[in-house]
């Protein structure tokens, strides 16, 4: 894989991600709905800066973003979300795809290192300790 390649990957999933969150927004239903409608909207404006991010990074070095939700669909590999989750379901849903792409920036890493791309790299870096984070704060959460 490119680090073209690895950051359009990113793109995709960070767009599906946007679209996953503001669904889980919308419909989680229960006793959390006011902490975690505000968790879910907190999320999928981080996601949204992500996204930008990543393109523009990619535009400097180069390369060009994907920016079609086509493309998203295709390159991702999270997936769009189940319409009839619990809020439970939902918060480990997005457990499972922040740790998938927690693997995913690490390969990155791996490339950005090997072409002497300090920057992505450095942004790789930077999303994996958010996202370890996150995870540790949802996990808690669920009281996992």
């Amino acid at each position: 894989m490119t680090l073209e390649q690895a950051l359009n990957q990113q793109i995709a999933n960070w767009n599906i991600l946007y679209t996953k969150l503001h669904h889980f927004h919308w419909y989680v239903k229960g006793s959390h709905f006011f902490t975690l409608h505000a968790k879910f909207e907190e999320l999928y404006e981080e996601a949204a800066a992500t996204i930008d991010e990543f393109a523009e990074q990619l535009l400097a070095n180069g390369g060009s973003p994907i920016s079609t939700l086509k493309e998203s669909l295709e390159l991702a590999s999270i997936h769009e979300a189940d319409k009839k989750l619990t809020a439970e379901e939902m918060v480990q849903t997005v457990i499972n795809d922040f740790s998938l792409i927690i693997d995913e920036l690490k390969a990155g890493m791996k490339i950005a290192e090997q072409t002497n791309d300090e920057v992505t790299s450095d942004m790789f870096l930077g999303l994996i300790g958010k996202l370890e984070k996150h995870n540790w704060m949802l996990k808690s959460f669920l009281n996992a």
